[in-house]
């Protein structure tokens, strides 16, 4: 069953063999093209741009024009390769026609078959030669994450993203070896990525499709969208994503300033090419060394004649703390980016340079357990200031003097203020020792512990150049440090140095920032470009509408605030009284209004309704107002007035329904006012307050007071009655004081213990 299945597909794959035979053939792309064999570069691409316009499948209309659009494309491909073209001019060689080269003809042999089914187990011979090249520089997402992308921040990447059966991963081939073998001795690693088997790592880089170029340098990913087999583009691609100013320009003018720039700490590198456009080569080493070395390039001819240098070749010159002339230089026409690794390693720390940060001190000092391997640092505590730049300037002339100097002893400066934790960890005796212009001799066993020992004076002059006898005293501490018989007095665990180069948050945060504007430069397309200004413009649409509501609800709030603001000062003015806020509306109890007020109201909903009359309808109304006004916002409740005048017969006719069986009453009106009904328009009842209601009654038995008083509870109400109103002219009420106890009321009456007074409808309002 397994032959079977694999018989199956090497039957299925033979058509696949069979094509890419026959799409080796490629005519004359002079004749293709419509040009002259020595037209150039500028005809080439005008004749492809408008062939191409012409023949594409989605315009042109003929059956031939996806044909013939491959061949116009494969001829430009060819002709604006300078080396394919000289192939082709000079053998007729195109790279169509690979596979039919002598070399390449064992690939097919005469029966197709018999290479499919040999005795060895047949596997595709090109595959072989050409995909089995990029499963050799494969790597895993794994290897990505822990080897490539740290390396990345010294050495450049190449990725290629391929797949097994990918006929255009196939013709990429030649293109892929070529990349390898030129840009693996510039210092830019060549690998492929297999896109299928790594997804995920596809995903991170945001690759397309394959196959895909993706240039890698610092931890930054950068995809290349246009064509593999176009080789100066890739280069000047690569060229265009390293660091911004990596490499100054240097004019006449600016030569002294570039040269003199050495106090960041780091050597200057000064380039004279003999090209206008710096190489790539220059541009890796600068990014390779950019922690300690500077790099220039002469933009002008005086600077060579200045150091003279010949001008038909490159010239890289490095310069220290000495700028009259350089401490190395090489001259070549192509100089090897293995020759400026070897002299930039041996000259990329100043004459005397400055312990900045631990990893300066990781070099220029390394961790040592024996004594015979062991390497002194001795570093000399100054300000940050011009006014050490004597002593500096004399501790580097002893540094260069110094018969050990570079092999067993390691001369540097340090700044007091800016290593101070360092600084201090370092007392002699236990005390404090004042470091500056002193010299402290050290040995590093490990990164945190070491054995010192301070030099016997201060490195101090007599005048501006001469030294006193400091120089002596140090040498004899050096020198007597040096034997093996000897040992440091003092041990001390240190911190690490501080670091005096690091970015600051600004610029790490504009340094984001514009590498997620590149991001979004090199990854976003057309057809994605509209979506997202899309949703950004509609973003800030509803931003700037909440703003403007925002600003006229303020706007509002001011005039609303101003206004109260204007009521309370003349109400202050007029009256005493504190001013009532207009926010609770009192409706009057009318004819039109008798449906929406009391019979048709929803379920749950009640109406409060004070009765008055014309005169005590200023004395009555303040303090109904104040007493309901904590329940303005409960929106089952309403609020009205009746004038007794005017529902005179409509009172009478609701108590005749709910207290008394006889029909004939005889009302007293003024006895009527200040009385407060609760409405329950659905259910068919009210409740009742008076001043001389059930709470009254209560609260003057309490107090002592007796009364003849009928409970009102029961049936009986003052002001039904002209002789009841007599009968009861023991206790006088005056009329702004009806409504004290209704606070007390509406309480007992949200809590439902007020007497409900049940009628069978609702009877009609009088039209007046």
């Amino acid at each position: 069953m397994k032959w079977d299945s694999f018989c199956v597909l090497r039957i299925v794959s033979l058509p696949f063999i069979l094509f890419l035979c026959v799409l080796g053939e490629l005519g004359n792309p002079y004749t293709i093209l419509g040009v002259h064999p020595r037209a150039s570069q500028q005809e080439i691409r005008r004749a492809y741009i408008q062939l191409a316009k012409e023949w594409h499948p989605d315009k042109s209309k003929s059956p031939q024009a996806e044909e013939r659009f491959v061949e116009i494309k494969q001829a430009y491909e060819l002709l604006s390769d300078p080396e394919r073209r000289s192939l082709y001019d000079k053998k007729g060689i195109t790279e169509d026609g690979f596979y039919k080269r002598p070399e390449r003809q064992a690939f097919f042999t005469q029966n197709p078959f018999d290479d499919m089914f040999g005795p060895q187990g047949a596997h595709f011979n090109f595959q072989e030669n050409d995909i089995t090249f990029f499963h050799k520089l494969s790597i895993t997402t794994r290897h990505y994450d822990n080897v490539i992308l740290p390396r990345s921040e010294k050495n450049p990447y190449l990725l290629f993203f391929y797949t097994d059966w990918c006929f255009s991963c196939l013709l990429s081939a030649p293109h892929c070896r070529k990349l390898s073998e030129n840009l693996g001795p510039l210092g830019i690693d060549f690998v492929t990525v297999h896109s299928a088997r790594e997804p995920n790592l596809s995903r991170r880089l945001n690759v397309p499709s394959v196959p895909s170029l993706v240039f890698l340098i610092d931890g930054r990913s950068y995809v290349y969208k246009e064509g593999i087999s176009n080789i100066p583009k890739i280069i000047e691609f690569m060229k265009s994503k390293f660091p911004y100013k990596l490499v100054s320009k240097v004019g006449e003018d600016n030569l002294n300033e570039f040269l003199n720039g050495w106090t960041d700490n780091r050597v200057r590198g000064l380039i004279l090419p003999h090209k206008v456009n710096i190489r790539l080569r220059y541009l890796v080493t600068a990014f390779h060394f950019r922690n300690r070395v500077a790099f220039g390039m002469a933009e002008t001819g005086i600077i060579h004649s200045k150091y003279k240098v010949p001008t038909d070749m490159d010239t890289v010159l490095i310069f220290n703390e000495n700028i009259s002339f350089p401490v190395a230089s090489v001259t070549m026409k192509d100089i090897p980016s293995s020759t400026l690794h070897n002299i930039i390693s041996s000259n990329q720390y100043l004459a005397l340079p400055r312990l900045s940060s631990q990893g300066v001190l990781d070099e220029l000092c390394p961790c040592a357990w024996n004594k015979p391997k062991m390497k002194i640092c001795v570093a000399l505590v100054t300000d940050d200031s011009t006014v050490h730049d004597p002593h500096r300037q004399t501790f580097r002339q002893y540094a260069k003097d110094f018969p050990y100097s570079g092999e067993k002893v390691r001369f540097a400066y340090m700044y007091h203020k800016r290593q101070a934790t360092f600084i201090n960890a370092l007392k002699q005796d236990g005390e404090y020792v004042e470091p500056l212009l002193r010299i402290v001799v050290f040995w590093r066993l490990d990164t945190s512990r070491i054995k010192y020992e301070w030099a016997p004076v201060k490195w101090e002059l007599d005048s501006l150049t001469n030294l006193n006898n400091s120089h002596e005293k140090l040498a004899e501490t050096i020198l007597r440090l040096l034997k093996s018989t000897e040992t440091f007095p003092y041990e001390a665990y240190v911190t690490d140095l501080f670091d005096e180069h690091a970015v600051s948050l600004l610029k790490r945060i504009f340094l984001r920032m514009s590498q997620f504007v590149d991001y979004l430069y090199d990854n976003l397309d057309k057809k994605q470009v509209l979506p997202v200004l899309s949703i950004i413009g509609t973003i800030s649409f509803i931003l700037s509408i909440g703003y403007f509501m925002a600003h006229l609800v303020e706007r509002e709030e001011k005039t609303i605030k101003q206004m109260k603001a204007n009521q309370e000062s003349g109400n202050n003015n007029n009256n005493t009284n504190p001013p009532y806020q207009p926010e609770l509306r009192l409706h009057e109890l009318r004819s039109e209004k008798y449906n929406g007020l009391v019979r048709l109201l929803k379920p749950g909903c009640r109406t409060i309704l004070l009765i008055l009359d014309m005169q005590s309808r200023q004395q009555l109304v303040p303090p109904f107002h104040r007493a309901v006004w904590p329940y303005r916002k409960n929106k089952t409740l309403n609020f009205a007035f009746m004038y007794i005048e005017r529902g005179l017969s409509w009172y009478k006719e609701l108590l005749q329904l709910s207290l008394f069986e006889e029909r004939n009453l005889n009302i007293n009106p003024r006895n009527c006012v200040g009385t407060v009904l609760s409405l329950n328009g659905h259910r068919k009842y009210f409740c009742m307050f008076h001043a001389k209601h059930t709470e009254s009654k209560q609260k003057q038995m309490k107090v002592g007071i007796k009364t003849n008083q009928k409970d009102c509870e029961s049936g009986a109400f003052i002001g039904f009655n002209s002789e009841d109103s007599e009968s009861e002219s023991e206790e006088i009420l005056l009329q702004k004081n009806l409504l004290d106890d209704l606070s007390i009321w509406l309480d007992r009456l949200f809590e439902g213990t007020t007497q409900r007074y049940h009628i069978n409808y609702w009877p009609e309002f009088p039209i007046k």
